[in-house]
């Protein structure tokens, strides 16, 4: 059996989006999932560790894809990144925001959703 495909999910503050992402891909098999923030005053804030466990990186905008960029450029080497086009409009587990992520997510990540 092969490792599961480890996701990142990456916002500003790790508040409402990229931890909603983890929350609604938590039960998904073949996917395990943890989030963290690029501001510095992130719940969880990126680190190389992070970037390291990652086999995809889940931006919610540009600017993050950048910071992470700027912070953990040769790291992201070998890993893709995508950026969602998700604005901070949403609170955490904001209906609306589930739906859009259970929505994009299946064909970003190349999974199906349970």
């Amino acid at each position: 059996m092969s490792r599961p495909l480890r996701v990142l999910f990456v916002c500003s503050r790790n508040r409402l989006r990229s931890p909603t992402a983890e929350a609604v891909v938590a039960d998904w098999p073949g996917v395990e999932a943890l989030s963290a923030g690029t501001a510095p005053d992130a719940e969880a804030p990126v680190s190389a560790d992070l970037v390291a466990w990652a086999d995809v990186i889940v931006a919610f905008e540009p600017q993050h894809r950048r910071r992470l960029q700027s912070a953990f450029g040769p790291l992201l080497r070998d890993r893709r990144v995508v950026v969602l086009g998700v604005p901070d409009d949403y609170a955490f587990m904001d209906a609306a925001l589930v739906r859009l992520l259970r929505q994009r997510l299946p064909g970003v990540l190349g999974v199906d959703e349970p």
